[in-house]
């Protein structure tokens, strides 16, 4: 019973969320931009950039755990190993998500070169 209060009050919400969104946007005019979590509609970023910042991010995580691991081979007092294994779990964990996102594009590819036109 405590799982049905606990749907219900989330399907409340997602209606009292979705009758805000109606009415905010029946309010404001086509031609004003808006704004969703900070990114404004006239902003635009290319995927190609997106996926660029998310390597490079991958890749710095990568890089502290590797500086963070020799710091501590080396025995620098301020760096503990729970730390490094932290950094080291960040890293492998980035990196799979990294590799499930290309997994799932080049299936996308894919999927859209099997279209028939």
């Amino acid at each position: 019973m405590i799982e049905r209060a606990d749907i219900n009050s989330v399907l409340m919400q997602m209606r009292t969320i979705k009758s805000e969104v109606q009415s905010a946007s029946s309010e404001m005019p086509l031609s004003k931009p808006t704004e969703l979590n900070g990114i404004k509609a006239t902003d635009r970023t290319a995927f190609g950039d997106i996926l660029k910042n998310a390597v490079d991010g991958v890749n710095s995580t990568q890089a502290d755990a590797k500086k963070m691991a020799v710091a501590y081979e080396q025995g620098d007092p301020s760096v503990d190993l729970p730390q490094v294994m932290i950094a080291a779990e960040k890293a492998s964990v980035s990196f799979q998500a990294m590799t499930q996102v290309r997994n799932r594009l080049v299936s996308a590819y894919e999927d859209i070169m099997k279209m028939p036109i």
